[in-house]
């Protein structure tokens, strides 16, 4: 019923790609923002990681995602170069990727991965409302990109994808 009809109108609607144009310069920005203020400020993840392990998310003296401060401990932290490079670079084409609209959905499936991975380690911030922007642009599809690089490139790669490599036997 009302899903449905949403998710047409997310999808299909001239307006609804205005709207998420909108979304996604917003969204956009906020990621371009954070991910250079993080390249020219000399990121480092690590005292990000070691607070999120020290102050996990606690509800009634349990922890509320022990699977998370688990990976945080044993994965990103001994990685925390690789992570802080992953952060700030995944911040900066994410950003890149929603302001010009190309590869528009999997920009924002990307960003609503680290919106959630930071919600776990316990960062509100505006965390919640750029994923629930994300989830908008996703729902949309290819009219989340309209009015973007998507519109030119989404035809020429699908082209090029559908062409199937000929194979050649040497006499």
């Amino acid at each position: 019923g009302g899903i449905i009809m949403f998710t047409k109108f997310l999808q299909t609607n001239v307006w609804a790609a205005v709207i998420l144009l909108a979304a996604r310069l917003y969204i956009g920005w906020t990621w371009l923002t954070s991910g250079i203020g993080k390249l020219t400020g000399g990121f480092d993840a690590s005292g990000y990681l070691q607070f999120a392990i020290a102050e996990p998310v606690v509800k009634d003296g349990h922890l509320v995602y022990p699977f998370y401060v688990w990976f945080l401990e044993n994965v990103a932290l001994p990685n925390a170069g690789l992570f802080s490079v992953m952060v700030m670079w995944g911040e900066i084409l994410v950003g890149l990727g929603l302001i010009v609209g190309l590869f528009t959905t999997t920009a924002a499936f990307f960003g609503s991965v680290m919106n959630v991975s930071f919600l776990l380690a316990g960062t509100v911030s505006v965390n919640p409302l750029l994923l629930l922007i994300a989830v908008f642009i996703i729902a949309a599809k290819g009219n989340a990109g309209k009015f973007g690089l998507d519109y030119v490139a989404g035809p020429v790669l699908k082209r090029k994808l559908k062409r199937k490599p000929h194979l050649e036997v040497a006499s």
